[in-house]
């Protein structure tokens, strides 16, 4: 059977699963666009990845992709299709751990369809940036621990060991490895590219007997080398440390966990591609303006210092990023784009998983979101040894949780799920930008009507737990879907699911009001302080506070507005503040008036050229108060456009800088000579 252009291979794992085939056929007949989408009958396999395999091998010379619904056998499969040299596109999708191997498989049919739909929204092709490692490794410890692994290391990498604070490190009567004493004070870099310095730096004395002693410590000293192994037990030198690639930092006191980190680093010799994360769009980016600080949303969150500044925008390191995508999940604009999947990507994957299980005839479907190494082995555990996962729970893998922005909650939700579940491991430390991300979903919902606890996060280890916590949920009923199309970027995504939301709302509220830092709102000025300086348009990054070229007045556009600050920041009377809030009327998209005054004509020639207040003002200020403008005429220059200030001052041979008449010159001379008249006037005739 073919659905949406791809032939299906089905298995029901030696029946093991109950699945019925003409009942999925019928559900995958109509997909997520509402059209049909089936060609010809759905066969089921018992034996796909053994007696049947041959199976597989015929449909391989076929042009259409497939989609195999097993990922244990991937491998095989894998063989099998090199050994033919096909070369065409294949989808694993796991049905039995997620819904065949359960209690209510018999009621999994339209979640079974829908996983074999969201299978064929396949993401782009990835970018990916170079590392290069010759070797070069440094192992830093503080006792002869650290000597012992070096030993075991030297015959495969070119290994130098770092001693902070020796004591008592017995000579050694072959150097055969590099030994120096120092303590690393600040480091910076990656796999291959590793910087140090380093303090109290000293290389042994050759003469050391007993104990190795070195010599006068140097500060500041300066180091480089491709891989470091930290066996010193003390703080890590990078934040977030278990991610940044070629550091490697075991417990000393665990010796399966040194030798694990020994064995890596082994590996980490050669060239490697890493996947460029995020792509940033610099042009898109709210951090400053003219040395105002705006946005600093992605460089609060970014957990290894991947994100610095750069001047009015930020720097991204793709050899330093985990790829956590906590800046995609809270930049307001879209500059940091977050490419695993891209977002319309992912937010097409929801329409098509939901759309076709709701067409399938499921209802109050319940999304489970989760990471590969924490919640793939939970619920394959789950289908295992428990009930296995309830048939309207739809698991989503994604590449972390914290990738999470409101333009996921708000297209789930746009989509017809009646629930969202994060599940996360406990204790798990990155998860602020997921809780600012479920706040603010959270609040429109409730503004909305929908009520509140639609999203929730699941923190365990235990399988059981799992399954008790999601069979215990109880929900409301879902939102109606919308099927609109997942176009734009995730601002754009965000505020089309919160626009559909809005239509199905119980309680469609024009405005709804948002936590502070939200990435929507509106911009309130007071108009009797604002002088229309337009200061705040020059720095508003997207453009939503916008002049008028004809006449002095300040706009502004709702939906443009990411509450980044810059206006407040920049606005010299201080007359700006900030209302986080979504705006559901249509008046958001269009420019609203903040404030407008007359133009001031010029009196020479009536063209306009200021601010009718403002050129009063200033003349008021200045008329009979400042000794440039005691005449009549010099104050009416102000009132004057620049092209008819020029015109006067030459007419009337004015010179610009001309000043008050300067004192004569005085000379000792001068001096003198009233010395001597005033002699003679006290002296007697």
């Amino acid at each position: 059977m073919s659905l949406n252009g791809k032939r299906l291979l089905i298995c029901n794992c030696e029946g093991t699963m109950p699945i019925d085939g003409k009942a999925l056929a019928r559900a995958c007949t109509v997909g997520a666009d509402g059209r049909a989408s089936r060609e010809g009958d759905l066969e089921v396999f018992t034996q796909l990845c053994r007696s049947q395999l041959d199976r597989f091998r015929k449909v391989l010379g076929n042009a259409d992709p497939l989609v195999v619904a097993c990922t244990q056998e991937a491998p095989l499969f894998e063989e099998v299709r090199a050994e033919g040299n096909a070369a065409q596109a294949i989808s694993y999708v796991n049905i039995r751990e997620t819904a065949g191997w359960s209690d209510e498989a018999s009621a999994a049919t339209p979640k079974i369809a829908a996983l074999l739909a969201a299978a064929g929204v396949n993401p782009p092709p990835v970018s990916t940036v170079p590392f290069k490692s010759s070797g070069v490794t440094l192992v830093y410890g503080s006792n002869e621990d650290a000597l012992s692994a070096a030993r075991q290391l030297a015959s495969r990498l070119n290994i130098t060991v770092m001693l902070d604070r020796p004591a008592d490190i017995p000579g050694q009567p072959k150097m055969d490895i590099p030994v120096v004493q120092g303590r690393v004070r600040n480091a910076r870099g990656h796999l291959g590219a590793f910087e140090l310095i380093v303090d109290d730096y000293a290389i042994p004395a050759p003469s050391s007997r007993g104990v190795l002693k070195f010599g006068p410590p140097r500060q500041g000293a300066s180091s480089r080398c491709d891989i470091i192994i930290d066996l010193t037990g003390g703080a890590p030198l990078f934040p977030a440390h278990e991610k940044r690639d070629g550091y490697l930092r075991p417990d000393p006191k665990d010796p399966a966990a040194v030798q694990r980190a020994l064995l890596e680093a082994t590996d980490l010799v050669g060239e490697f591609d890493k996947t460029i994360y995020v792509q940033y769009h610099a042009d898109l980016c709210a951090h400053s303006r003219s040395r105002k600080t705006g946005c600093n949303r992605c460089l609060d969150v970014c957990p290894t210092g991947a994100i610095v500044p750069a001047g009015d925008k930020v720097a991204f390191d793709p050899h330093v990023c985990a790829g956590c995508g906590a800046c995609g999940a809270v930049c307001p604009t879209g500059a940091a784009d977050f490419r695993l999947p891209p977002a319309a990507t992912l937010s097409e994957k929801l329409r098509t998983l939901l759309l076709t299980f709701h067409a399938a005839g499921g209802h109050e479907a319940v999304l489970l979101v989760h990471d590969g190494g924490h919640g793939a082995p939970l619920i394959d555990a789950l289908a295992r040894l428990g009930n296995g996962l309830p048939a309207r729970v739809l698991p989503v893998e994604v590449h972390s949780i914290v990738e999470l922005g409101i333009d996921f909650f708000a297209s789930a939700f746009a989509y017809g799920a009646a629930a969202v579940r994060v599940l996360s491991a406990p204790r798990r430390g990155d998860l602020l930008p997921l809780a600012q991300s479920v706040g603010l979903a959270e609040a429109i919902l409730g503004g909305l009507g929908f009520g509140s606890g639609r999203i929730g996060l699941i923190d365990t280890e235990d399988p059981d737990e799992l399954g008790g916590a999601l069979r215990a949920l109880t929900v409301a009923n879902a939102p109606a879907a919308s099927r609109h199309l997942a176009i734009g970027n995730k601002r754009e995504l965000a505020k089309l699911g919160l626009r559909h939301l809005h239509k199905a709302a119980p309680a469609p509220a024009e405005r709804v009001g948002l936590p502070p830092g939200a990435p929507f709102g509106n911009v309130v000025v007071d108009t009797g302080g604002c002088t229309l300086c337009l200061s705040c348009v020059s720095a508003c990054p997207t453009g939503a506070l916008i002049d008028d070229p004809d006449r002095p007045r300040l706009r502004f556009i709702e939906d443009a507005c990411v509450q980044c600050g810059l206006c407040k920041a920049t606005c010299p009377e201080k007359v700006i503040s900030l209302e986080p809030r979504f705006n559901f009327l249509a008046e958001a998209a269009s420019p609203r008036l903040l404030k407008e005054e007359e133009p001031y004509h010029c009196i020479r020639c009536s063209k306009p050229f200021g601010i009718k207040s403002s050129v009063e003002r200033i003349a008021e200020k200045l008329g009979g108060k400042h000794w440039m403008f005691s005449e009549s005429k010099m104050l009416d220059r102000i009132r004057m456009c620049a092209d008819c200030r020029v015109v006067t001052q030459t007419e009337d041979a004015i010179d610009p800088y001309a000043g008050a008449p300067r004192p004569a010159v005085r000379t000792t001379d001068d001096y003198l000579a009233e010395r001597e008249k005033g002699r003679e006037k006290k002296e007697p005739s």
